[in-house]
């Protein structure tokens, strides 16, 4: 453990966001009049909402098995059943919607054969999911995750469809959207190609802990399975019912005190099964998920800046060429004298190109707009790290105490294990003697 355990802190110390800051320094507060800045605070986005995900029992029908979920909501105070196939409806209406934010990906789809740990990770995975969405800002007062969250009827994904449907996207339905120019800085693509650097080196970090973590957590567990085992077999050799030779009985063999003193030990041996199990268990939920849900947060960041460059961007690049093109067209078109009409079908498209950049300006003005908002929600949650190296230091603490505990309440049960050839106590082997036995 020792080599994972120091991986782990290293990769924390040497994080991007490891430098210690005023508790007063991560509280953003909300300028007046801009409505760019966010003013939340990690404990705030928390207690938007609790949201469980849990398996139901499967339905099983002529040819598939179909999972279901039993999905509740503290904030909403109820609960619906939903299949992995509403989950991907909501996440198409989100990105429909909300083209220029963070929507988290979803797990992958049901592969064939897929067996009980698929099954719990997708779990665990649309359980991140949908917690990242229901505690975030403008999708937090969406229709869509109200419906999402409390429709009990059988046709939810018609439901939700029918929301966005005509609607537009929130370019289309934000007041501030084609004044979004106004409240970006001056060196807003310097400072998102910073943050987006800086987000990448978090994201590869954390990534790295994530991985150590979960090592830490499956060895704890694999300790228990040998513990647990270690017990049944001292409880075999105790319970061994061979006759005992008579050569052995001349030498007044003590192997039938041995066994009853082997087979009380299992007891103890299953205690510490189970304190390793449980430590590896509370590590890979408080640890390991909470990691999970950073990353996924992360990757929803990276994603967002994917489809900044390549949607938004790329298109108004390419109406600018289109326009360029036009622009030499008309040119050449007044140069050689061509027909009125002509002329003036050019200068109508010419008309419709300069509209539609303009529409495609003010649309990269506001992605840039969400995509500060979001860089600010990706730093409010980064005080989660505090969160997790706590757990984590909490869970070794409390896992060796207890453990640390057991062992020492076995350790005088092994005394009758050190006996002489006359059945009399024999103090355990001295050092001198150890070293007989060590490698």
């Amino acid at each position: 453990m020792g080599c994972d355990l120091l991986r782990f802190l290293g990769e924390l110390t040497t994080s991007p966001v490891s430098e210690p800051r005023k508790p007063e320094q991560l509280l953003m507060q909300t300028p007046p009049g801009n409505p760019l800045m966010l003013s939340h605070t990690l404990q705030e986005l928390l207690s938007k909402d609790i949201v469980q995900v849990e398996l139901i029992p499967e339905k099983k029908g002529l040819f598939l098995k179909h999972v279901e979920y039993e999905v509740s909501s503290k904030r909403f105070k109820c609960s619906v059943y939903r299949r992995y196939n509403d989950f991907v409806v909501f996440h198409e209406m989100l990105l429909q919607k909300f083209p220029y934010r963070m929507v988290p990906a979803l797990p992958p789809k049901r592969m064939l054969g897929a067996d009980r740990e698929f099954i719990e990770s997708r779990r665990r995975a649309l359980k991140r999911f949908i917690n990242l969405v229901a505690r975030h800002p403008p999708f937090s007062e969406d229709v869509l995750l109200k419906l999402f969250l409390s429709f009990s009827g059988s046709d939810v994904q018609n439901k939700l469809r029918e929301l966005v449907q005509g609607l537009g996207d929130e370019f289309m339905t934000c007041k501030l959207a084609t004044q979004a120019k106004d409240f970006l800085p001056a060196d807003i693509q310097a400072q998102f190609a910073a943050s987006r650097e800086l987000i990448r080196n978090i994201y590869n970090s954390f990534y790295k802990l994530r991985d150590r973590a979960e090592r830490i957590a499956s060895r704890a567990i694999d300790n228990a399975s040998d513990l647990l085992i270690f017990g049944k077999e001292l409880s075999a050799l105790g319970s061994d019912t061979t006759p005992l030779p008579s050569w052995a009985a001349l030498n007044n063999s003590t192997w039938g005190t041995l066994k009853q003193a082997l087979k009380g030990l299992s007891v103890e041996f299953a205690l510490l099964a189970d304190k390793a199990a449980q430590q590896g268990k509370q590590e890979e939920n408080d640890v390991v998920e909470k990691l999970n849900l950073f990353l996924d947060l992360l990757q929803s960041y990276k994603d967002l800046c994917e489809r900044h460059e390549k949607g938004v961007l790329h298109k108004h690049q390419r109406a600018l060429h289109k326009y360029s093109m036009m622009k030499k067209q008309m040119m050449s078109a007044t140069v050689q004298n061509k027909e009125p009409e002509s002329v003036e079908q050019l200068e109508s498209r010419i008309v419709e190109q300069e509209n539609a950049i303009l529409t495609m300006e003010l649309r990269n003005y506001f992605s840039l707009y969400c995509l500060h908002q979001e860089t600010q929600l990706i730093h409010i949650y980064l005080p989660l790290t505090s969160h997790i190296l706590g757990a984590f230091v909490n869970s070794q603490i409390q896992g060796h105490k207890e453990m640390s505990k057991v062992w020492n309440e076995l350790k005088p049960k092994l005394s009758c294990l050190f006996v002489g050839p006359t059945n009399v106590p024999a103090p355990p082997l001295s050092s001198p003697e150890d070293n007989l036995f060590s490698s």
